[in-house]
């Protein structure tokens, strides 16, 4: 046997051993970040629940000063719908599909790229007694193959995570703002 063939059956090897792995990963993602803000609920609530007000912190609106977004559906609450395009951070559409008012919003989100992906997001806050509120963001979804084997070498949860903690606290200091 001939040290090439060695080298392509240790990498062919090495391959298939990756993507057994890769299919042994989650079929789903969670990624939660959360944060206190020194402000009422009253105060949160319109920023995470009308989408033209969350585009004021939302992260990803910020990492692209050209982004082209179009909002449509109800001006606001359920069905109240937001689609981008970015060379920044691709495409896709985010759209209202459940309240509970003063206290949580559900929201579907959809990339078209750089990868579709089919998501869910939420937004609950939860006043605390000496009148902050703590706000949690979640977004999960399925993970499919592909999703699974590029976690093996990307942190999802780092790499959104940031961008969720980033977005806190762009809604902390608008939040806390004096009005």
């Amino acid at each position: 046997m001939s040290t090439l063939s060695l080298i392509f059956i240790t990498l062919g090897v090495a391959v298939m051993g990756l993507m057994a792995y890769a299919a042994t990963r989650p079929d789903e993602f969670r990624v939660e970040r959360q944060a206190r803000i020194e402000a009422p609920a009253e105060r949160v609530w319109p920023l995470v629940s009308e989408l033209r007000a969350f585009n004021r912190w939302n992260p990803y609106e910020r990492k692209d000063p050209l982004i082209k977004g179009a909002y449509s559906g109800a001006a606001s609450g359920v069905g109240s719908r937001y689609d981008w395009d970015s060379r920044e951070v691709g495409s896709g559409s985010l759209e209202i599909t459940a309240l509970q008012h003063g206290r949580r919003v559900q929201m579907k989100l959809d990339f078209i790229k750089p990868f579709e992906a089919h998501n869910q997001a939420e937004f609950a806050l939860q006043p605390l007694a000496d009148g902050a509120t703590e706000v949690r963001w979640t977004m999960q979804g399925p993970a499919n193959f592909v999703s699974k084997l590029m976690g093996v070498f990307i942190d999802m949860d780092r790499m959104v995570g940031r961008d969720f903690e980033a977005g806190l606290q762009n809604l902390r200091q608008l939040a806390e703002a004096r009005p």
